[in-house]
């Protein structure tokens, strides 16, 4: 390339190359607090740039194999027709969530029932948007002063850390544990369980909701994600990776490095993972983030009129023909929790 005077210019999907942020011994993170703080300082220290559209290229007509023709399913073509494509109309989401949505992020964020978070995920995952433009366009136009803007641009950082991770830790793009330990941990093999859990037939109505939710749109609000992988990591103690497979072939913004790095998380396997002994409760969980039901009503409408939207009772789930729970939720956490305490002696 030097010999015929050309210049070779390389762009990666990252904000900052991932050898380029290191701790001040000169390694490299895996706790996503300190990685935060200095992929901030890097992003007061270098200005943001975002370049122009390429330049448009002459037409080349090249010999090619044949492709063959891959048909989706009638399901995946109905949940592909729920979003719109194309740069200009990703760039004008971006833009209305900035004017009127960001500075409520943080307070509406963790409610499924309410439009609180940008939807621009499958924009971000399939490289429409990238995070450098997001983070170019909202400090154009504010500053990390408001919390609701500071929460929203930690959680760009959060898809960088994952991407980070996978960069410096190629064993977790292995089907692998980012705790070696773990790699070898007993978990259950009862299918009956899996099923019921990927078809919202598990009896934790906000449960089920969420995976209806992702059945029929390709999509589940974040605060559900948590809550239905930590399910099936521990109150039913089935192996996070048939989880994390699961939504990686149904997410319409499945990005591996961050679905991997949450089902890790939940599983408390991964990378500044949560402690095993945290355990979140779905009824709990229900409760305080869709506290009318509302969501829940969207998505389990045969339970609509049972007195606790939350957890039916025996009659009622028999009557209305809901399912019932497929484990105890304090015996299954009690039994989770001595599972992980017994294997990390």
């Amino acid at each position: 390339l030097v010999n015929l005077n050309k210049k070779l210019n390389s762009f990666d999907s990252s904000v900052f190359l991932p050898e380029s942020i290191k701790t001040q011994s000169d390694t490299f993170f895996k706790v996503f607090t300190p990685y935060s703080r200095a992929f901030r300082s890097k992003l007061l220290s270098k200005k943001l740039e975002v370049l122009d559209l390429p330049k448009k290229q002459k037409k080349k007509t090249q010999e090619r194999d044949e492709v063959e023709d891959i048909s989706l399913r009638a399901e995946r073509k109905n949940i592909l027709e729920l979003y719109r494509v194309g740069e200009e109309h990703a760039l004008d989401k971006l833009d209305k969530f900035i004017d009127h949505k960001i500075h409520s992020y943080k307070e509406k964020r963790d409610y499924p029932a309410i439009d609180g978070t940008s939807s621009l995920s499958p924009y971000l995952t399939s490289g429409v948007l990238s995070s450098r433009q997001c983070l170019f366009r909202v400090f154009e136009k504010l500053s990390e002063e408001e919390e609701g803007i500071k929460t929203w641009v930690n959680e760009i950082i959060w898809r960088e850390f994952y991407k980070y991770i996978l960069f410096h830790n190629p064993r977790v793009s292995k089907n692998l544990s980012f705790s070696e330990k773990y790699d070898d941990f007993p978990w259950s093999d009862n299918q009956d369980h899996f099923i019921a859990w990927s078809k919202g037939e598990t009896g934790v109505p906000i449960i089920d909701a969420a995976m209806r939710q992702l059945n029929s749109t390709g999509w589940m609000h974040n605060r559900l994600r948590m809550i239905v992988a930590m399910y099936l990591s521990k109150n039913l103690l089935i192996d996070w990776r048939k989880g994390e497979k699961y939504f990686m072939q149904n997410l319409i913004d499945g990005d591996f490095a961050s679905n991997n790095g949450g089902w890790q998380w939940s599983a408390s396997t991964g990378v500044d993972a949560a402690p095993y002994f945290r355990i979140f409760n779905p009824i709990t969980q229900s409760e305080k983030f869709d506290e009318k039901g509302d969501f829940i009503r969207k998505w389990v409408p045969e339970i609509s009129s049972v007195k606790n939207i939350h957890n039916p009772s025996t009659d009622e789930r028999n009557n209305l023909g809901y399912s019932n729970h497929l484990v105890d939720l304090k015996e299954s956490r009690k039994k989770a929790i001595e599972a992980f305490s017994n294997f990390s002696k």
